[in-house]
């Protein structure tokens, strides 16, 4: 019923052309701002879901640190016991650290991490190896896999028609520095280049990827110690479950992360950027909302003798305030669900015509992505409906304390 009264009189005709106008500047107002709400919802959630995407290839699901230090002991029991906890599909053994890579006069500080053959298993840099292959060799032979950055800056060759590339790479090694030998402190140790890889420049700059063997017997590793384990899970599994399991198996000794708290910072920068926007654009809508408190203003003193009319015929204050709530509130509905309709279109067309282009050509694709998300429709559509109670409270009170006053 209420709704009724406020939708005869926003489409009935008011003696004073202005508050049509500002009505429907009102609608209008509305409208953009939760079309760029969600649009620029839409466009953080599909970089979100590109970086994620990305990063999923380089980190594994579940990864297990020391609590301290740079290394941990695990023995094979430990070990057989993780690879049988439900959910795990696949374990590999790291063993990393800071390196010097040399080629002739070319060098460039590296983290190498030494993998073993299940590494391909847990991650899919293997996949996005596009140069030579993804072979990391033995530990007498090693081969190293280095990201397209570190090609460049250590001019790497890979390339079947021509020699690969011997490169010398220099360690730390395990242990105290020897005082009167500062050199005893360092290994030094000859790999062969056989792939490179592209993921993003983050991984791309920074790592290379070689064998553990190699890299144990280089830092003076003992034969159960490493540095990390990364753990792949079924994708039926709840890796915050996982995760509570191997904790519990594996003591206070051991740090048991999940892929999301390796990359914390990076998910909760993206996720806080995406909200400060969404907080930026709804000042439109508060903008908005000072249109709507005009037009309800206006009407509420165009309608005053209706408000007379249903007051002499029992209307109580409630009904009345309610009547002009739903004013309001259908000002703002009408905003809502024209302003989702055009961002579904925009974001339609942008998915399947690549329309707004990415400019600079530096990055992995070429357009602006979107991803839709059923929170984003609720979390634009809750503040809307908020603000405009809010603008239509006054206005509405208003009208509720006329008095009856019929001539």
């Amino acid at each position: 019923m209420y709704l009724t009264f406020a939708w005869r009189y926003f489409k009935a005709k008011k003696s004073a052309n202005a508050i049509n106008i500002i009505s429907w500047v009102t609608v209008g107002v509305i409208t953009f701002a939760i079309a760029c709400q969600i649009l620029v919802l839409s466009v953080f959630n599909g970089f979100e879901g590109l970086v994620k995407s990305l990063y999923a290839s380089f980190y594994a699901d579940i990864k297990v640190i020391p609590a301290k230090g740079k290394t941990f002991m695990l023995t094979g029991s430990q070990l057989n016991s993780i690879k049988k906890q439900l959910g795990i599909s696949a374990v590999s053994l790291i063993a990393e650290d800071k390196a010097l890579l040399q080629n002739e006069d070319l060098q460039t500080i590296v983290y190498l991490k030494g993998v073993d053959s299940n590494y391909t298993n847990v991650t899919g840099v293997a996949a996005k190896t596009y140069q030579g292959t993804f072979n990391t060799g033995t530990v007498e032979e090693p081969g190293l896999i280095v990201g397209a950055g570190i090609q460049n800056a250590a001019a790497v060759n890979v390339d079947a028609a021509f020699k690969a590339s011997m490169l010398t790479l220099i360690l730390p090694r395990k242990g105290k520095v020897a005082v009167n030998d500062p050199m005893q402190s360092i290994s030094e140790g000859t790999v062969k280049a056989t792939g490179v890889f592209a993921i993003q420049q983050d991984f791309d700059n920074k790592y290379a990827i070689t064998n553990i063997g190699f890299v144990k017997q280089q830092m003076g590793f003992l034969a159960n110690e490493y540095s990390s384990a990364e753990i792949k899970i079924n994708s039926n599994a709840k890796p915050a479950l996982v995760q509570a399991q191997l904790a519990h198996l594996l003591g206070s000794g051991y740090n048991v992360q999940t892929k999301y708290e390796q990359n914390a910072s990076l998910y909760n920068t993206m996720r806080m950027e995406k909200w400060i926007i969404y907080a930026v654009l709804t000042l439109i809508l508060f903008i908005a909302a000072f249109n709507m408190v005009s037009a309800l203003t206006m009407l509420v003193l165009e309608k005053q003798k209706d408000i007379s009319v249903l007051q002499s015929m029992g209307a109580n204050k409630r009904m009345i305030l309610k009547i002009f709530l739903s004013e309001g509130l259908l000002l703002a509905g009408i905003g809502v669900v024209t302003g989702i309709l055009l961002a579904l279109l925009i974001c339609f067309l942008q998915v399947h015509f690549k329309l707004v282009k990415l400019q600079g050509g530096s990055f992995l694709i070429d357009y602006f992505p979107v991803q839709l998300q059923a929170s984003d429709f609720i979390a634009v559509g809750v503040t809307a409906t908020f603000i405009a109670f809010l603008a239509s409270w006054f206005p509405a009170i208003k009208a509720a304390r006329q008095l009856i006053e019929l001539r």
